[in-house]
């Protein structure tokens, strides 16, 4: 499996925990479709990229490198998270604040990811996903209820990365055809 390939499942996971975990908060039938529509996402990407194969070679050219900027913007990432999350919790008294904390912060390390690897796709899902945590800390803050906050800071990054990977596992058969040519 190619380092981008693998890159993109991992999108999808988690996206597909984002969806599952926040979607709860809707209630049933609503909640429950999103549910079944973020599993069906994964399920049906996972059949997608094993039946088709990689192009000859695709996995030199998608390699990844996992220097000490790679580490620097995770170690970052760590610490944002619970420095956040330590301060959103207790003096803030703000809870309701965490999810789109750490959705804003995952958005951010996508942004310090693209950088590192020179991947400006990422930039998209970087600012997709850091503006749904911002929104979410602005709705979370104003007094939102726990299903607004859900929805803006989970199940919406959740389809974005979902997307995101969709998107990343097409592209890569388009130019996989293409290179064939």
């Amino acid at each position: 499996m190619t380092a981008n390939r693998l890159g993109l499942l991992i999108g999808a996971v988690f996206g597909t925990i984002y969806v599952v975990v926040n979607a709860s908060a809707l209630g049933a039938p609503v909640g429950t479709l999103l549910q079944v529509v973020g599993v069906a996402a994964l399920v049906g990407l996972l059949v997608f990229m094993f039946r088709s194969r990689p192009a000859p070679g695709a996995a030199a050219g998608n390699a990844v490198g996992f220097s000490r900027w790679y580490w620097a913007v995770v170690a970052a990432e760590v610490v944002a998270f619970f420095a956040g999350t330590a301060v959103l919790r207790g003096p803030l008294d703000l809870p309701l604040a965490v999810l789109p904390w750490v959705t804003f912060v995952v958005g951010v390390h996508f942004l310090g990811l693209a950088k590192v690897w020179s991947a400006p796709s990422l930039l998209w899902l970087g600012a997709g996903l850091a503006a749904c945590g911002l929104l979410g800390l602005l709705v979370a803050v104003t007094g939102a209820g726990e299903a607004v906050v859900a929805v803006v800071a989970g199940v919406a990054p959740g389809l974005i990365l979902l997307g995101g990977s969709w998107w990343g596992a097409i592209r890569g058969g388009r130019e996989k055809a293409a290179a064939a040519e």
